[in-house]
């Protein structure tokens, strides 16, 4: 396969995904290794190139609500408000499914995980190749989510031919995935939008207790497993900063700058702050991309410290609880 090419040439992509190739693309979330969902073939060069498991489901990302009715066999009313309020946008939702949908697609499972991205650039691919698009993260299976087009090219460039740069990310975390097939729906993975606003929209809402999905090897939705998003540097999380190691090669991770006197003992290489001013959504957006530099630091570890059980901290804290999982 060609050493792959970064463009913004949408037309360029949208022909190879009708072709049964793989394109890497930008939504607000975190960049996407696409191929046509309805096309077994494509799909398993999805799994093949990530080293991905096949019983981890893939999200399928459609262009509008019209498409749902190709994919599902059922909308509820929540999952009807939830698509009205937060569509396009990071919500993700698990809808019972229609036996065109590949098997490959769901790991077997009789639902599917769909969302309409809102980043313009994946819009318009999806619109050009009037096709449903399977994609998950573009990166090595359980490794750092891709922010950047050249984030990507790191790790997939020698794989796919073509990454549709559609500049950094501007959410910075895998979507919210909510599971609307029963009376009650189901928080599966925190996202980028928050439980608070998920339930401002619909009430109450049940969140899933993911060692179950994960020590039965059968998660209904991507990033339920309990080692996922790591750097290849030794992460850890602690609580407070006096907590931090006063020994070792340290690049610390950090919500907002912290005092010297917080740090006593502890030295440290390098520090990534994820927001000066504590703003969660810009934690977010900045979150793999400090990740990213602290493992290319050359150090012997990470610290993170926990944000905020609040908000988009609270999806931040998710994603580090995976990345330091033994």
């Amino acid at each position: 396969m060609m050493k792959c090419e970064i463009s913004q040439n949408i037309q360029a992509a949208a022909n190879l995904i009708q072709l049964g190739e793989l394109v890497a693309f930008a939504t607000e979330t975190v960049y996407g290794l696409g191929a046509n969902a309805l096309n077994p073939e494509a799909v398993a060069q999805i799994f093949a190139v990530k080293q991905r498991p096949h019983f981890d489901p893939l999200i399928v990302h459609i262009a509008s609500t019209g498409q749902l009715d190709e994919l599902t066999t059922e909308f509820s009313s929540t999952a009807e408000k939830l698509a009205s309020k937060f569509w396009p946008g990071p919500l993700t939702l698990v809808l019972p499914k229609k036996k065109v949908v590949p098997d490959l697609v769901t790991s077997g499972l009789d639902s599917v995980a769909i969302r309409i991205p809102a980043h313009p650039m994946a819009r318009k691919l999806l619109e050009i190749t009037q096709l449903p698009i399977a994609a998950p993260s573009a990166n090595k299976f359980g490794r750092l989510s891709p922010t950047r087009a050249v984030d990507v090219a790191e790790q997939l460039g020698d794989e796919i031919k073509l990454i549709l740069d559609g500049g950094p990310c501007t959410v910075g975390v895998e979507s919210t995935v909510i599971q609307c097939l029963g009376d009650q729906p189901v928080l599966l993975r925190p996202g980028g939008i928050s439980l608070e606003e998920i339930q401002a929209c619909i009430g109450e809402i049940r969140l899933a207790e993911l060692e179950d999905y994960a020590e039965a090897n059968s998660p209904v939705s991507p990033g339920m497993l309990p080692k996922h998003y790591a750097p290849s540097t030794r992460l850890m999380i602690v609580d407070h900063p006096e907590q931090l190691p006063a020994a070792g090669s340290l690049g610390v991770l950090s919500l907002y700058p912290l005092e010297d006197t917080e740090f006593r003992d502890c030295q440290f290489t390098v520090q990534q702050i994820l927001s000066p001013t504590g703003d969660l959504k810009m934690a977010a957006a900045n979150f793999f991309a400090a990740l990213r530099k602290l493992d290319a630091a050359g150090i012997d570890q990470i610290v993170a410290l926990r944000l905020p059980e609040t908000g988009l901290g609270r999806t931040i804290n998710n994603r580090l609880e995976r990345a330091a999982a033994s």
